[in-house]
């Protein structure tokens, strides 16, 4: 009786663990509806390396414009850059970007989206669920997103596609002298320059 006893005691005592764990009451990744996925590049010596999550159009109409348009992605808003966490940079040695030093570190990745112009925010605090931190002491979602913590914030044009991009990718294409970090979904596109620092 009591070895049984302990058995469920212990039993309660592991689902308690486990439903107390973010990793598992989040699901597996690989699961969700907006899938994970990793950009990459080598620059010289140094690896610059984005993750981030991937969501799709489905059956919206409407992504990036205006809040009264009801648009998934409001104007002049800051945005994850993606789905689920906020979107992190990693880089390994001092970039530029466009013509602001980024130093070496990892850094979560904003965006303001807007018709004409979007600003691309490295900022400084980590470990965020979109634009929230989870705070483990009260069991609440706080802000996490702080202008404070932009360590750079570099300003793009947007370019308008003729084919639809979807889902929502970020990937590295090489140029001379260094490479763009391009930021594209459904017929908007936004190219960030980046260079190894002198």
């Amino acid at each position: 009786m009591m070895k049984k006893s302990l058995i469920v005691n212990l039993g309660l005592v592991m689902s308690i663990f486990l439903l107390s764990d973010p990793a598992f009451t989040q699901g597996d990744p690989s699961q969700r509806k907006s899938p994970m996925s990793i950009a990459r590049i080598t620059l010289g010596d140094a690896y610059l390396r984005v993750v981030y999550s991937r969501p799709y159009k489905r059956d919206r109409t409407n992504i990036f414009g205006t809040k009264e348009s009801e648009a998934l992605v409001p104007y002049g808003e800051v945005w994850r850059t993606g789905a689920n966490e906020a979107t992190e940079i990693t880089v390994t040695r001092d970039v530029m970007v466009g013509d602001k030093k980024l130093p070496a570190g990892t850094y979560s990745l904003f965006t303001v989206p807007g018709p004409d112009k979007w600003t691309v925010h490295f900022n400084s605090a980590l470990g965020l669920s979109g634009t929230m931190r989870f705070n483990e002491a009260t069991n609440k979602f706080e802000p996490g997103y702080s202008p404070a913590n932009d360590v750079v914030v570099h300003t793009a044009v947007p370019k308008k596609l003729d084919a639809e991009v979807d889902p929502f990718t970020i990937a590295f294409e090489r140029v001379e002298g260094g490479a763009h970090m391009i930021l594209k979904w459904i017929t908007t596109e936004v190219r960030v320059p980046i260079k190894l620092a002198q």
